[in-house]
């Protein structure tokens, strides 16, 4: 088997990361040899591969649903916004530049075809199955001529497509119909046919519908998904904490202690890596929730400043808001704070930073014996080491250096007192550590909270990702779904009118 597919969205959240993951679990239980793929990918949530490469994080979860070790050619292009026009071009795993959204789309975006084409027969020379994700719409007409992740992909490679329509929203009819109908005949002939999303109800209710839809296009639809809570992990946008959000929504399990535990993160601008929090949300008796208001940090019991694309810009943020003398009051009275990444480097007492804002010297919140240098080249590693007594790993995604000039050592930043500062994301994940942090804040807080004894968030990551697989085994048809990726979009597929522009 040598087969490929590309999972496209009539929208943008249509659905396309979770149904990409669910077909590859659902593949791998079947024994395939499977990996993803997302030509461009633009994300502020990213992961670093064993080698050292950047990748999204959506794309180093769905190589956990195919049970590999994720690499650079599952995402080569990975776009970091810093602001509403420019984004950091990452290529390969490598930060390449900074670009504008027009010089971007203008020509560079085209030239990077070659490139994605090439990571992509690589993993096609590797596995059984590649099964792609586009972006957004593949019907955005305006960037058709250099679209590389969509249909572009599509044709490049002569992928299937199948098109994820979020009926949950409304109008999935008129989406599916009009995505095909605004494509070149080319791009139509490779469209084999629909997917639909988030479905309340009575399937029978909607078949008339798909009949119809049928009628019109020629095209079938490949299954009908329930809407299921908590089927949203790793996204590339949206502000959601994934594990409590999901995993535990329908039955949250109760503390352990008589105490609840509440986090507040910082919600700063730019914010990178999110993610980190799910580790903590996945914990019983954790409430965590995301704040942009001093207030909101009056009754909680720890407070994270996360990781952000713009240090400056979110220290900044954080010091009009008034959250920065919060912060500084809390310090102050011993009561908990953690600074990841970002949000470590803007705890210190100053920044240098002429290569992400440009800003120059600038000075910190000073509540940590750090000062930073940002560096123009970025530093993505895969950290190993121990704090509280525990075992941790991590990694690290970061122009800022550190130099630390005292405290207690905590994961290659530094302690004082109550005030946690590192570059490490995804630390919390370890679950001995985590709960060691978390019996701290508790003491600190005065809180009768105790951590559960046997909350493995891996174990909640692989539950979730086999509810992806079973979402496919048990809605989808799988044998229509295996014959499309084996061998391709059905020959004979009817033009819709009027077809893209010229």
């Amino acid at each position: 088997m040598n087969g490929g597919l590309l999972v496209a969205g009539t929208t943008s959240d249509a659905g396309k990361s979770v149904v990409t993951a669910g077909i590859c679990r659902w593949l791998v239980r079947q024994g395939v040899k499977v990996a993803p793929f997302k030509a461009q990918n633009m994300s502020l949530n990213s992961f670093v591969t064993r080698e050292g490469a950047e990748i999204g994080r959506a794309q180093a979860m769905q190589a956990q649903a195919c049970r590999v070790e994720p690499t650079a050619h599952m995402n080569p292009v990975l776009l970091k916004p810093g602001g509403e026009r420019s984004s950091q071009v990452v290529l390969l795993g490598r930060p390449v530049g900074e670009m504008s959204a027009r010089g971007y789309h203008g020509g560079r975006q085209e030239r990077l075809l070659g490139t994605v084409l090439d990571s992509l027969a690589e993993l096609r020379a590797t596995y059984d199955a590649v099964i792609c994700e586009g972006a957004g719409s593949p019907a955005e007409i305006n960037l058709r001529r250099t679209d590389i992740v969509n249909m572009g992909i599509a044709r490049g490679a002569g992928l299937p497509v199948l098109v994820v329509g979020d009926i949950d929203r409304g109008g999935v009819f008129a989406s599916f119909f009009g995505t095909v109908a605004l494509l070149a005949p080319e791009d139509q002939a490779l469209v084999a046919g629909f997917l639909v999303n988030k479905f309340r109800g009575d399937v029978s209710l909607l078949e008339p519908g798909l009949d119809m839809l049928h009628g019109l296009t020629g095209r079938r639809t490949y299954g009908v998904l329930p809407f299921r809570h908590g089927l949203g992990i790793d996204e590339e946008d949206g502000l959601r904490v994934s594990l409590r959000g999901t995993v535990r929504e329908s039955a949250v399990a109760p503390p352990v202690g008589e105490d609840v535990l509440r986090v507040a993160v910082c919600a700063v601008p730019l914010m990178s890596n999110f993610t980190d929090v799910d580790a903590l949300a996945a914990e019983p008796g954790v409430v965590v929730r995301f704040v942009d208001r001093p207030e909101e940090l009056s009754d909680a019991d720890l407070v994270i400043v996360p990781g952000t694309r713009g240090t400056v810009r979110a220290l900044e943020w954080l010091r009009e808001r008034g959250l920065a003398d919060a912060i500084v009051r809390r310090v102050a009275e011993e009561r908990p704070v953690l600074g990841i990444c970002g949000g470590f480097q803007l705890l210190g007492e100053h920044i240098e930073d002429e290569v992400e804002s440009r800003a120059g010297q600038v000075d910190g919140l000073g509540l940590l014996p750090v000062r930073v240098r940002f560096a123009r080249g970025k530093t993505l590693t895969r950290p190993v080491g121990e704090a509280l007594g525990e075992h941790v790993e991590g990694y690290e995604i970061h122009h800022g250096v550190a130099e630390v000039a005292g405290g207690e050592p905590f994961l290659d930043g530094c302690r004082v007192g109550r005030t946690w500062g590192t570059h490490w994301h995804g630390s919390l994940e370890s679950d001995g550590f985590r709960r060691a942090f978390l019996r701290e804040v508790a003491a600190a807080a005065g809180r009768r909270f105790v951590p559960a004894p046997d909350t493995s968030f891996a174990a909640l990551r692989e539950e979730q990702l086999d509810r992806l697989g079973d979402l496919i085994e048990h809605h989808a048809d799988t044998d229509a779904l295996w014959r499309l990726i084996e061998s391709g979009a059905p020959q004979g597929l009817p033009f819709i009118p009027p077809g893209a522009p010229a």
